[in-house]
């Protein structure tokens, strides 16, 4: 066990940690006045329920040991019998190891929440992020990254969460966004953004814990995690160029709005791709995700009239997917062993990374119908149309941010 290694991990995962908050300003600052509460709490519960339900199962679900082709064992329940160093990473120990990926298993599900913005009901959420944690995120985890289908059987690379965090959280919440319906008066309302500074803030939040999330998933303090570092860097600052490229282009004015849009769309690109790709790949990934996540956003809302309220799967799913593709154009096996991609003339991991995001866009289409299917049995899924129009910050909380505010939303 090397106590640099160990050290190294236990930082990245509390700046992983530090993602989930920034999300919520992110988000926050997104969203109208009259949801800010509930736009952050959407995402701050879930640093409470993810840990307790990670220790409880996720981990024995995700990484048990004998665990077959689509989810782990039950065996580490409680995290009881794991005090040996990890088997996916001997110079760590296995609680290292554990507190990384379970930072992961908080910032996946807050992600949907920016799809349902505005009128899902908390208790909704609160009951479908229970069941969608343990039917859809940690069996797809397993089948990814603990030797299961997807990672183990057919070989797709995922450095650090393309499908199991991306593709996965963005499907889930485009697929709750058409079940809920639009927001009232979508179409015919302006739904401006309403604090700025907290989109920058959360931004800079994101991009500071993404560091830890891709440099991190190398398990181990060396040159792959400064190599995923700096593709890391690399993919989101030319992201953030070509969206505000694109706004000069559309609105004849760069937005800060665009600006952190195209960060987050480059730190989702890369994901998947970082610890397998060239630097100068990365910066192509990045050049090249944000106009695929701009008009796929486009196509979203102005063509399929669906109300993905802050863009999670323009972002994270179209992002994800996008950078999955990439990965199998890319990847070059002297940076991180496995089969090269398409750019050294082999075929076999691109076509291993199409199966791979099919088999993971059909696994979580499955079971986010199922666990909205179950949370209607306890609860309707959407808000009173009284409650949505008073927002959900007093209908859902009883609080305001700013309760001086005394103008009209």
């Amino acid at each position: 066990m090397n106590t640099g290694d160990t050290c190294f991990i236990i930082i990245c995962a509390a700046f992983v940690f530090i993602m989930t908050p920034g999300l919520a300003l992110f988000y926050g600052g997104l969203g109208r006045r009259k949801n800010m509460v509930n736009n952050m709490m959407n995402s701050a519960f879930v640093m409470g329920l993810g840990i307790v339900l990670y220790v409880l199962a996720g981990y024995s679900l995700s990484f048990g040991d004998n665990g077959g082709s689509f989810i782990g064992s039950f065996e580490n329940l409680g995290l009881r019998g794991i005090n040996k160093n990890s088997v996916y990473g001997d110079n760590i120990p296995v609680f290292a190891f554990a507190a990384f990926q379970m930072m992961f298993a908080l910032i996946t599900p807050a992600i949907i929440t920016g799809s349902v913005s505005g009128r899902m009901k908390f208790k909704a959420l609160f009951i479908f992020i229970i069941f969608w944690s343990i039917l859809v995120y940690y069996p797809l985890a397993h089948m990814v990254w603990g030797g299961g289908l997807i990672g183990g059987k057919i070989g797709a690379l995922d450095f650090a969460g393309g499908d199991v965090v991306h593709i996965s959280s963005g499907t889930t919440g485009l697929i709750l966004a058409v079940l809920l319906g639009k927001r009232q008066g979508y179409a015919q309302t302006s739904y401006r953004t309403h604090n700025l500074p907290f989109i920058l803030l959360g931004t800079g939040l994101l991009w500071f814990g993404w560091f830890g999330f891709n440099a991190g998933s190398a398990l181990a303090a060396n040159g792959l995690a400064a190599h995923a570092f700096m593709t890391t860097a690399v993919s989101a600052a030319a992201a953030m160029l070509v969206w505000m490229l694109i706004d000069v282009t559309k609105q004849g004015k760069p937005t800060l709005i665009g600006a952190c849009t195209g960060v987050v769309a480059g730190l989702v690109g890369v994901t998947p791709a970082a610890g397998f790709v060239p630097v100068w790949a990365a910066l192509i990934i990045g050049l090249t995700v944000s106009p695929v996540c701009y008009f796929g956003i486009i196509f979203i809302k102005k063509k399929l009239k669906v109300d993905d309220a802050l863009d999670a799967f323009g972002c994270h799913g179209i992002g994800g997917i996008w950078g999955g593709i990439m990965t199998g154009v890319f990847a070059d096996p002297a940076i991180n062993g496995g089969s090269g991609g398409l750019m050294f003339g082999l075929s076999g991991q691109f076509f291993a990374q199409i199966i791979g995001i099919l088999l993971t866009l059909l696994i979580v289409i499955a079971g986010t119908f199922i666990c909205a299917g179950i949370t209607r049995v306890f609860t309707p899924l959407r808000v009173e149309k009284k409650e949505e129009l008073v927002g959900l910050d007093i209908s859902e909380h009883g609080e305001s941010a700013y309760p001086a505010f005394t103008g009209l939303d």
